[in-house]
């Protein structure tokens, strides 16, 4: 046999040997790597929004629409806000709307109302430690609303 074609097989054999062997590695080093095993994913942006939904409901019932938003809405109202690390609502206005005074109103007093909001997800925050969020508020002809974030399904006729 020729002297390259052994040390193929000796090295195929080497090689062999190596991965059919288990280590095992010492009781220390295996806790040492559970502990460090990242976390499971924390909330995401959809679960914050729908937190401060919830909250937002919490704190304006009355305003609140139960049931079947109606086929055409009388205004929907798209509002944007910024929450810091503490879930204070630092800033808020009327990023879209169809023009109702009234209704852009109730949108921002609703969400006035419910802060402080649900402090947010570290992992969400920008670089100043705040969070910039959309949410649309959707309004039924007798004023009361449905959020975009978790509205149920709008009518399909008018009656």
């Amino acid at each position: 046999m020729q002297r390259s074609a052994l040390y193929a097989v000796l090295g195929a054999s080497a090689a062999l040997a190596i991965t059919a062997c288990t280590i095992t590695p010492p009781p220390s080093v295996v806790a040492a790597r559970t502990a460090a095993a990242p976390a499971a994913p924390g909330p995401t942006l959809d679960d914050y929004k729908k937190r401060i939904a919830q909250r937002i409901f919490e704190r304006n019932p009355s305003l609140v629409l139960q049931g079947t938003p109606q086929a055409m809405l009388r205004s929907f109202v798209l509002v944007s806000f910024t929450v810091d690390r503490g879930g204070r609502l630092v800033e808020s206005s009327v990023y879209r709307t169809n023009g109702d005074d009234e209704a852009e109103a109730t949108a921002l007093a609703s969400l006035r109302r419910a802060s402080p909001l649900p402090a947010p997800p570290a992992r969400l925050l920008n670089g100043h430690g705040q969070i910039e969020l959309f949410e649309g508020w959707m309004f039924n002809d007798n004023g009361q609303f449905q959020l975009q974030t978790s509205h149920s399904p709008q009518a399909t006729t008018i009656d």
